[in-house]
């Protein structure tokens, strides 16, 4: 699985390293200690709050592993990152902006003690993103590092389905995959599902790694995406692709016959499965709650309605649980309203913005398609899902699309050796003269 990932890698990599003799030298790719420090930006934003494990975990615990894995990856990144290198990035300059308005709410202490630490948590995390955007040069690196390790993460949901079906497919969640081993709820593991299948076949379109290793990636996945019964995430997935597919089908022959035949079975589907498609689709749920978008709509109409100070409504109550009235508000806009007031909500969405716009101006590429995915599916997302304001998968997806965003940096012109100048002797510049 890893070495077909590596296949096409980035300029540096053992892919791609430059041996032929007198050929020019290519900058040297990031160290592997980058690739850990990213995975434990990962394993931080997976959350304390899930589904009931085969083997209870107390909160506390999960809550060390995932602030500890924080703390590591910043050190981690400050160690191999002494000198402080960064490179400009509108993306992490608008994430450290958002610290602002989420500490002057928080210092009011409305949301409690709890809102303090959560924005030390989101510092230490913008921290650590600057100090990896050294390395972000608009290779492939970390869509390779994003897509192991959230397969490891669906590699413990699997396992968990396996050792125990029951508690992988509880009734209190409808019969709908949750991890087993570690909490996670359907919402998150079909976010994860929809996130690398999406890239793996991007990376198939171009190219970059085998079928047979991709079909390792994609197909358990798609299982257990299914399993899940999330919608947000299939529709993200599928309309994400279509986008980043469309920004290849000029330049690409692959992407153009991929796109050809999903629209043919996605045809041929709607009409053989279209009972089935829409029981899945529905989760057995009433018009009426579906309209409601399973009661989100009464928790966002409430907290529209509630009354708020000028000062609330402009920075927000501070950091919390992303809920309101006790019930979870699934929605990133709102989520970042009521916390963060209407600056955080203009942050927010000059952060898709920007970083759209930038998708939009580069030329087609793979990187771009990758980006434009991503941000198609953040955006997609944000309206039934939390994140965009807070340490989340969703920054760090925006935050891998702004690293395939980034144009390469330029190699250092090579030095040439001093060569000492010969004296000419006295007698042949006379012989010239002469």
């Amino acid at each position: 699985m890893s070495g077909n990932l590596r296949r096409g890698g980035p300029p540096g990599g053992p892919a791609t390293a430059v041996t032929r003799p007198g050929a020019e030298p290519r900058p040297a790719g990031p160290p592997k200690i980058v690739g850990i420090v990213w995975g434990l930006l990962i394993l931080n934003t997976l959350g304390s709050a899930g589904a009931k494990t085969i083997v209870p975990l107390p909160r506390s615990l999960i809550q060390m592993v995932t602030m500890g894995a924080l703390v590591a990856a910043f050190a981690l990144a400050l160690a191999v990152n002494p000198r402080l290198h960064f490179r400009a990035s509108a993306y992490v300059l608008l994430l450290t902006l958002l610290l602002v308005p989420s500490v002057i709410s928080s210092l009011y202490l409305e949301s409690g003690f709890g809102a303090l630490f959560r924005c030390a948590r989101l510092a230490l995390f913008i921290g650590t993103l600057w100090l990896l955007s050294r390395w972000w040069d608009g290779s492939l690196t970390f869509v390779r590092h994003h897509i192991r390790m959230y397969f490891a993460v669906l590699g413990s949901v699997a396992a968990g389905l396996a050792v125990s079906p029951g508690a992988a497919l509880p009734d209190l969640y409808g019969g709908r995959l949750v991890g087993a081993l570690w909490p996670l709820t359907p919402p998150q593991i079909g976010q994860y599902a929809a996130v690398i299948i999406g890239l793996t076949v991007l990376l198939v379109l171009g190219r970059r790694t085998d079928r047979a290793g991709a079909a390792v990636v994609i197909v358990p996945s798609l299982v257990l995406l299914a399993l899940t019964h999330t919608r947000t995430a299939t529709l993200g997935l599928f309309i994400g692709l279509a986008l980043a597919i469309g920004s290849l089908i000029l330049t690409s022959a692959a992407a153009r016959r991929f796109f050809t035949w999903t629209v043919l079975v996605a045809a041929v589907a709607a009409v053989a499965l279209g009972s089935l498609l829409q029981a899945w689709f529905l989760r057995g749920q009433s018009k009426e709650n579906f309209s409601s978008l399973t009661g989100r709509a009464k928790v966002w109409d409430a907290l529209l309605a509630a009354p708020r100070t000028t000062g609330e409504q402009v920075f927000g109550v501070g950091l919390g649980d992303k809920s309101f009235g006790g019930l979870p508000i699934d929605n990133s806009w709102l989520a970042v309203y009521n916390e963060q007031g209407l600056i955080g909500v203009a942050l927010v969405a000059a952060i898709i913005i920007v970083l759209g716009g930038v998708a939009l101006l580069r030329p087609p590429s793979l990187q771009r398609a990758c980006a434009i995915f991503l941000i198609s599916y953040c955006a997609i997302a944000s309206y039934t899902e939390a994140g965009l304001g807070d340490a989340s998968p969703y920054l760090l997806h925006l935050a891998l699309a702004a690293s395939l965003l980034a144009t390469p940096a330029e190699a250092a012109p090579l030095s040439m050796p001093d060569v000492p100048r010969r004296r000419t002797p006295r007698w042949a510049r006379r012989s010239e003269v002469t």
